[in-house]
């Protein structure tokens, strides 16, 4: 459990970040004035090491590949950044890693090392849940003031959310089945373009016809802002079963489009959903996580905020996709409200963000509720208040 302390501020703040839920290992140092009004962090010193080409082969990610490759690199990435950054350990006010969610194996690895350190040189520890630290990002490198609504998309997430500030998250919708980036990776992989999938298919898509093949656009026009992509990859599929000749740049296209009409009408929900709950007429929308970086999708986000009086603000294509210096801000952020986390924090491989379940475990939770209603005399929905 996190815990809340009040701290005295020091004139900077430093804090290293740790970043190992998937085939990214990440870390970043970033600092900060202590000072009532702070600016933007400096970020002091950052390093990546990329596990694509150990994956490729294998068309996707594979956890036990990823934890060894994480054993392995982050202790040299360790000494390059401390090195980069010209800093010691005793310089830097806390250690802010991903706790949650992702591959557990990596995690492990990611929460182990911070766990050393900060027993090591008696420094707070401060857990992430990665989702936040996608949340955060764009207030990185800009200012972006809470609350704001969030476009969450990425290969394993898809989710909106108000956020209204640190640790204070209100999901008003999400996936109930593959993520965004998710669909993009598959799509890929039928079309055996390679390794990452969405930028292959993004570059792909530009030199095709987006009118080209129908595709359906999966809840569009439903009330709640809930997302679906596992029909539109199945219709892909489809159409490579039932034309003899296709043009890949032509689906690509027309993919991409369905998933971008599908986010446009999700997020004028959204909108409206924002305004009622906040009472703001001319909001923030944020676009975060790995799809973020989809030029095309950018865009049109983009127009629709314009047409509807919202002010479009999105990360810096670098930490769109997983880096150690949204995890690094994430904990500057907890580190300036005195949110730490004790030694025994444990990973997990699953983790919300916001204020309620996903629809699909929403779903599941009511059919258990109607079967046990059924089944035990005198039982009501009262008794599941």
């Amino acid at each position: 459990m996190q815990k809340s302390q009040t701290t005295s501020q020091p004139p900077f703040v430093t804090i290293l970040g740790i970043e190992s839920s998937c085939d990214e290992t990440a870390l970043a140092i970033i600092r900060q004035s202590g000072s009532s009004k702070p600016e933007i962090p400096e970020i002091i010193g950052e390093v990546l090491y990329s596990q694509i080409e150990a994956h490729s082969p294998y068309g996707g990610v594979v956890p036990e590949i990823a934890a060894r490759a994480h054993a392995e690199r982050i202790p040299l990435l360790l000494s390059e950044i401390m090195t980069q950054a010209n800093i010691n350990f005793s310089d830097i006010d806390a250690i802010a890693t991903t706790s949650e969610p992702g591959l557990i194996g990596g995690i492990l690895v990611g929460l182990m090392v911070a766990k050393g350190i900060a027993v090591a040189h008696q420094k707070p520890l401060i857990c992430i849940n990665h989702l936040e630290g996608h949340a955060l990002s764009p207030r990185l490198t800009d200012d972006v003031p809470f609350p704001y609504l969030l476009l969450l998309a990425s290969g394993g997430h898809c989710q909106i959310l108000i956020v209204y500030d640190i640790d204070h998250y209100e999901l008003l919708g999400s996936t109930i089945d593959d993520a965004a980036g998710e669909a993009f990776d598959k799509v890929a992989k039928i079309l055996e373009l390679g390794m990452p999938g969405g930028p292959a298919v993004e570059k792909l898509a530009l030199e095709g016809n987006p009118q080209t093949y129908p595709l359906p656009r999966p809840l569009k026009g439903t009330d709640t802002p809930n997302f679906s992509f596992s029909g539109l990859k199945t219709a892909v599929m489809r159409i490579l079963e039932t034309h003899n000749t296709i043009n890949q740049a032509d689906l690509c296209a027309s993919f991409q489009n369905a998933v971008s009409d599908c986010f446009i009408d999700r997020m004028q929900i959204a909108m409206q959903l924002f305004t009622q709950k906040t009472g703001i007429q001319s909001g923030i929308c944020v676009v975060a996580g790995g799809v973020a970086a989809n030029q095309y999708i950018r865009g049109k986000l983009d127009q629709l905020c314009q047409k509807k009086g919202f002010t479009f603000h999105a990360p810096p294509m670098k930490y769109c996709t997983d880096n150690g210096a949204m995890i690094a801000y994430a904990g500057l952020e907890r580190y300036k409200r005195g949110i730490f986390s004790p030694l025994d924090y444990a990973a997990k491989a699953r983790s919300p963000l916001g204020t309620r379940g996903s629809p699909l475990a929403l779903a599941q939770a009511h059919a258990v509720r109607d079967q046990l209603i059924k089944a035990i005399p005198n039982l009501s929905e009262d008794n599941f208040a």
